[in-house]
């Protein structure tokens, strides 16, 4: 099944009056790029973090972030009124003793200080870290959950464009006999206009013609291109598919562009010129797939 790099989820937990939020944000990405936010007292817990993050996601740009609150949403926060007093003093003295005005917004200033919160201690036991975990788990599940809906989506447009690729490929067929006709047409048209200076055996003629038809010749290249989109569709509900469907869309690229330079009539190339652009279209979508 095939699974998008778009994904979020957001789990909580509690643990006494400590309440756990784990958000998860994942994009596209060619590797496993990982950003883990986690208050200071959980970084021991950022490489079991980590390793559960990609075992799971195992791909695309991942923005973790890990916060723990009191039981009414809050950070149980206070503020630091000697610190507050002493930044006080000291931008007061400093300006009396340099002889510059005080801030018009002297609280603006001070609150933008460290060390005026106090921060009440967190205790990490084994509890608490298998509460994180468990959270984190539940956070990273909700991802997959929302990647496989979103693949889901994904799949129906990628087939509906393998389909439309097909369809102008069948309409190739019947405009072939139309090309032949044209070339012969024109290679006579260009004797005709020479007979005056040279003879032209009919014989050796029909033998050129028919050389120069087998080189423009696009069966192996329909052939080819059926079964790259067959392939394509097969391989589809594969687990960690997208690199594969990329190498496939790419050989279906290359027969339609060898479609295109043997076409040598206008509705051949109009006809490849749609592929082409279902083609960048599934390119494109490729790009968000697991």
């Amino acid at each position: 099944m095939i699974r998008s790099m778009t994904g979020y989820g957001k789990a909580e937990e509690m643990y006494g009056d400590r309440k756990i939020t784990v958000e998860v944000k994942t994009l596209n990405s060619k590797q496993l790029d990982v950003a883990v936010k986690l208050p200071q007292e959980l970084r021991n817990l950022e490489l079991e973090i980590r390793n559960r993050i990609a075992d799971v996601l195992q791909r695309g740009k991942i923005d973790m972030c890990v916060s723990v609150a009191g039981e009414n949403g809050s950070a149980d926060l206070s503020l630091n009124e000697s610190a507050i007093a002493s930044y006080l003093n000291q931008i007061k003295a400093i300006s009396e003793h340099l002889g510059i005005a005080e801030p018009s917004d002297m609280g603006a200033l001070i609150f933008r200080m460290q060390g005026i919160y106090n921060v009440p201690e967190l205790v990490i036991d084994e509890g608490f870290q298998a509460t994180v975990y468990r959270c984190v788990d539940k956070a990273l599940a909700m991802v997959d959950e929302f990647r496989v809906h979103e693949g889901g989506i994904l799949k129906v447009d990628l087939l509906h464009r393998v389909d439309l690729i097909l369809g102008y490929l069948s309409q190739v067929e019947p405009l072939e006999k139309k090309r032949h006709d044209n070339i012969r047409e024109h290679l006579l048209k260009n004797l005709n206009d020479i007979a005056d200076k040279c003879q032209c055996d009919a014989n050796r003629f029909e033998q050129e013609l028919i050389f120069y038809l087998e080189k423009l010749d696009i069966t192996e290249e329909k052939v080819r291109l059926r079964k790259h989109c067959d392939f394509f569709c097969n391989c589809i509900d594969e687990d960690l598919a997208g690199k594969k469907l990329g190498f496939v869309s790419q050989e279906m690229g290359r027969e339609i562009n060898t479609l295109g330079s043997k076409a040598n009539e206008a509705d051949i190339q109009r006809l490849v010129v749609m592929m082409k652009d279902e083609l960048e279209k599934i390119k494109e979508q490729l790009f968000n797939i697991l």
